[in-house]
């Protein structure tokens, strides 16, 4: 796939009005989320639940992509057909997490570096095999202290990031990077504009470094806010406007699109946060959303693994993929929670 075959799936990806499910989650993260629902995790119940989500009726509206686990690209639905195929007769493109996960940085307490670089080449041949159409990587920086972040820790994040990158484009697949900086920790919205600005600052450094083509990725960062533990709480407003401001200091308008990851924030917070930065003016990139649990929370609490719940659930995720598409074009408003 070409340079301009990538940039034109970048686009799609970020198309007026849609944005992208993260249901990605590894084997342990929806075993967690599964048990305290009270449903048992097994290949069957996750294929059951991502086919519930996939086949919701009317998502193709809001959906623009979906990213897949490794599991998940290679399972088939209860009626046969490919769930990654279900996906492409709705319009909706099939994408794939390719990280390994965020593992101990060596010698740097409480700091970590995602590994899954070994062997990636191959593996991408396989999902571009499979009819995948981007790709995810995930880095994972901490807040905690004065200390933390390490410069290093950031640019080993970077640089393992710019590498999955440029396998990706040379492979076929637009790569989405996604440096998270977690809001856990009482830091304060200051200090999480500071070290945001040095992590993006840097991962942006790398992907040049790399020769990445930047018209042909999209970036899925968190936004600036304050740890949950902190005594002060930035406002929506205030997120809004520090989280654009840092994002105009760091990200390149070459990129087409910025798709945020919720973060730990609540469906409602995360909804409007996105709104709220849609409706300030001359964005010089597309502002969307690849959202995981602030899409899925209502539909796996209504779920809770029973088929006779599969039609409520389905509505509740509509509608919570509804109201991101309204937030999507600055068109949400808190007063939209209580009709849905």
């Amino acid at each position: 796939m070409n340079q301009s075959e990538l940039t034109s799936i970048a686009r799609q990806l970020v198309a007026k009005g849609k944005g992208i499910l993260a249901a990605d989650e590894s084997t342990g993260t929806i075993t967690r989320r599964f048990q305290a629902v009270g449903v048992e995790s097994t290949e069957d119940t996750r294929r059951a639940y991502r086919e519930m989500l996939f086949t919701a009726p009317g998502v193709e509206s809001h959906l623009s992509g979906v990213i897949l686990y490794d599991e998940t690209i290679r399972q088939n639905a209860s009626t046969g057909t490919p769930l990654r195929e279900i996906l492409s007769a709705k319009g909706i493109l099939p994408g794939i997490k390719v990280d390994t996960g965020a593992k101990p940085l060596a010698l740097f307490p409480g700091e970590t570096i995602t590994e899954g670089l070994d062997g990636l080449r191959e593996r991408i041949a396989e999902y571009v095999e499979m009819g995948a159409k981007f790709a995810k990587w995930r880095a994972v920086i901490t807040i905690g202290g004065a200390r933390t972040p390490t410069s290093y820790a950031i640019r080993a994040n970077a640089q393992a990031m710019a590498r999955y990158a440029a396998l990706c484009q040379e492979g076929g697949l637009v790569p989405i990077v996604e440096p998270e900086v977690l809001i856990d920790g009482d830091h304060t919205i200051q200090r999480s504009e500071e070290v945001t600005t040095e992590v993006l600052w840097t991962t942006f450094d790398e992907l040049a470094a790399h020769r990445v083509v930047l018209e042909a990725l999209l970036l899925k960062p968190s936004m600036v806010i304050s740890g949950t533990k902190s005594a002060e709480q930035a406002n929506a407003q205030a997120v809004a406007t520090a989280t654009i401001r840092t994002l105009r200091r760091t990200v390149p308008p070459a990129v087409p699109g910025i798709v945020f990851l919720s973060g730990g924030q609540t469906p409602a917070q995360a909804t409007e946060h996105l709104s709220l930065m849609n409706q300030m003016e001359d964005l010089p990139w597309e502002v969307s959303f690849s959202y995981a649990r602030a899409l899925q929370g209502p539909a796996m609490e209504a779920w809770r693994g029973k088929p006779a719940n599969v039609a409520q659930a389905q509505q509740l995720f509509y509608q919570r993929v509804r109201l991101a598409g309204a937030a999507r074009m600055g068109a949400y408003r808190a007063s939209m929670e209580a009709s849905a």
